[in-house]
């Protein structure tokens, strides 16, 4: 019907006159305006969009998995399900008794140790979460600081393997007294890993060449570099012995205890990195060189119209993330490693790193957090496997699925009901229209004189 012959509407979602008066339940519906929503639901939509509640029910969703793996690969449970349809009570009571002791056990082995006899010994398992998290957090400072800077340092083995020799070759010969032995050794480590990185920085920044590429290659170049070095007579390889493995650490160069020896793995290492988390926040978040760094890793062609030389910040962020990664390396051979070490001493962390970053949203306390929970993954995994029989691998593969699920966040709120972003929906809608036919063209109007000669 032609728009004049329509009825005329009004009403408080038209925005056309005719409104009611404003009332108590809708103060805003005055003058032709929608009232606002209410300010606690605008907050709890906020809320439930934001990152840190994904990255909490994304921890949720892997740990659904993972009990429903501990479920499957129980003995009792793969038993009792024969007869499922006879009694399947037996079934749900292995089901629950296999995943509330697994995760009762990982607790057990990592937070707090409600059978132990005296405090010290309930609150180990406590520090050896710490004990095992201060490299992860140290590595993955170095990995989240590159990714905000726009690189994707993949790199952290190899810094970790030429951060030892290095510390190894310079300081384990030496006998100097504690409090110049250690922080040589720890500044030794330190320089080491960030020349390694340094490298790529200069690279990409001088050639262009992809730091992924360049990261990759070095860590292989590291690897069997110590290699040479451990098995060769004279540089690293441990005396009177054809082994390939260095020297222990010197008594003079190893962290001391930080709660004293009933907590072995918690030594004075993890306040280190606590001090470096501390300088990486205000490192990215406060300092004008942080600044340069986040405007080139947001936009580097912007950075170099506005002044900022992209390469020396290229340059800067490796050497940054290279030291870091050598600090986790000091902390495995100045304290949870002292005997002696191989090519193998990264034990993984230089990778693990990255998972660490990416649930820390690249930012320094996040990577504080998710350092602290990995490192708990792993102290109560042994428990998990010696009490339980629940092989180590679950614990990888829940680290696995965290990952998973925090690089989908939007997999994460289709699983929980969450309220979509304002990004989703109009992707959303862009897709509907693309897949939306288009509509045939409208005939034109015909004139009146027409009308009326097809009327007659």
């Amino acid at each position: 019907m032609p728009p004049e012959q329509l009825p005329p509407v009004s009403g408080p979602l038209t925005g056309s006159p005719g409104l009611p008066a404003p009332t108590p339940e809708a103060p805003g519906a005055v003058d032709g305006e929608v009232p606002p929503p209410p300010r606690q639901n605008v907050f709890i939509k906020e809320l439930l969009r934001g990152s840190a509640v994904t990255t909490i029910l994304a921890i949720v969703a892997a740990m659904i998995v993972g009990g429903i793996l501990m479920a499957f690969t129980n003995e009792d449970v793969r038993a009792t399900s024969v007869y499922f349809f006879a009694r399947p009570g037996d079934t749900f009571v292995a089901i629950w008794n296999s995943v509330y002791g697994g995760y009762e056990a990982l607790f057990r082995g990592s937070i707090f140790n409600a059978r132990a006899n005296d405090f010290a010994t309930q609150i180990r398992p406590l520090t050896n979460t710490l004990g095992f998290a201060a490299p992860l957090i140290a590595a993955g400072l170095g990995v989240a600081l590159a990714f905000r800077v726009g690189l994707f340092n993949i790199g952290g083995r190899g810094q970790m393997l030429i951060a030892a020799a290095t510390a190894a070759l310079v300081t384990f010969q030496l006998d100097l007294p504690m409090f110049i032995q250690l922080p040589l050794t720890l500044a030794a480590g330190i320089a080491g890993g960030a020349i390694w990185g340094g490298i790529v920085g200069l690279l990409k920044a001088r050639t262009g060449a992809h730091e992924v590429i360049l990261t990759i290659m070095l860590n292989y170049v590291a690897l069997y570099f110590v290699m040479w070095l451990v098995r060769t007579p004279g540089l690293l390889q441990q005396s009177n012995s054809n082994q390939p493995i260095s020297g222990p650490t010197p008594p003079s160069a190893q962290f001391p205890d930080l709660l004293g020896p009933r907590f072995p793995l918690l030594d004075w290492g993890f306040v280190i990195v606590i001090a470096a988390t501390v300088f990486v926040w205000w490192l990215i978040e406060r300092s004008s060189l942080g600044f340069r760094l986040r405007a080139v890793g947001e936009n580097p062609h912007a950075a170099r119209a506005a002044g900022i030389s992209v390469s020396r910040m290229y340059i800067y962020a490796m050497l940054f993330a290279g030291g870091l990664s050598g600090l986790a390396a000091m902390n495995q051979i100045q304290g949870s490693v002292v005997t002696g070490f191989d090519s193998h001493i990264d034990a993984g962390i230089g990778f693990d790193a990255i998972t660490v970053a990416l649930l820390g949203r690249s930012r320094a306390w996040g990577t504080f957090a998710a350092g602290i929970l990995f490192g708990a993954l792993k102290a109560g995994s042994f428990t998990m496997q010696a009490s339980q029989g629940i092989p180590v691998d679950i614990v990888l593969v829940v680290q696995s699925l965290i990952v998973l699920f925090i690089a989908a966040p939007p997999l994460v709120r289709t699983i929980f009901f969450l309220p979509k972003t304002d990004a989703e929906k109009a992707a959303k809608a862009r897709a509907k229209a693309a897949k939306r036919p288009p509509s045939p063209p409208a005939d034109p109007p015909q004139p009146a004189n027409e009308k009326a000669v097809s009327a007659s």
